[in-house]
């Protein structure tokens, strides 16, 4: 899955599956399932020192914000593959930086959406701060980004090249 400027998340046809079953089951069964809890824990009584309640009344929390989120993603994705490799960074490549133009101190990692973070490279976010800096920049070019204490750095993009999971 990738991300692009106007806001339309590329998914493969695998992802969007898992992606909508996850929706799915979220949206049915584990919707029942929590209310279930819920009722279970009111009817222990006093709702005010009642930890099961107050549990499951935040899972529910996180598990409606996870139904918003799946949504609002499925909605503009895009099923299919990403844009070619054109020498210029872009969501759903793999890009390889060298800090400060130094050859050695190199990072590469995944720009794409958190939805597809991977534990085989790790992945910044085309709206993070590294990600925003590099995204549209092409292969011998240097990019400036914030660091988190307000100073900016710089990179130079050494190589892009479309993720292949």
């Amino acid at each position: 899955m990738t991300q692009t400027s106007d806001n339309v998340t590329w998914l493969t046809q695998e992802a969007y599956d898992q992606l909508k079953a996850e929706l799915e089951y979220l949206s049915g069964p584990a919707r029942a399932e929590i209310t279930e809890k819920i009722q279970a824990a009111r009817e222990e009584g006093d709702l005010k020192e009642n930890a099961g309640y107050h549990a499951a009344k935040e899972e529910q929390g996180k598990q409606e914000l996870r139904v918003r989120q799946l949504t609002q993603l499925l909605q503009s994705a895009k099923v299919g593959e990403a844009p070619a490799a054109t020498g210029v960074v872009a969501p759903g490549m793999v890009v390889t930086i060298a800090f400060d133009g130094d050859p050695d101190d190199t990072l590469t990692f995944l720009l794409a959406s958190r939805e597809y973070a991977s534990s085989e490279i790790e992945t910044y976010s085309p709206q993070s701060p590294l990600g925003a800096g590099v995204n549209g920049k092409k292969i011998g070019e240097d990019a400036e980004y914030e660091l988190p204490n307000g100073k900016k750095a710089s990179v130079k993009i050494l190589d892009a090249k479309p993720y292949t999971a």
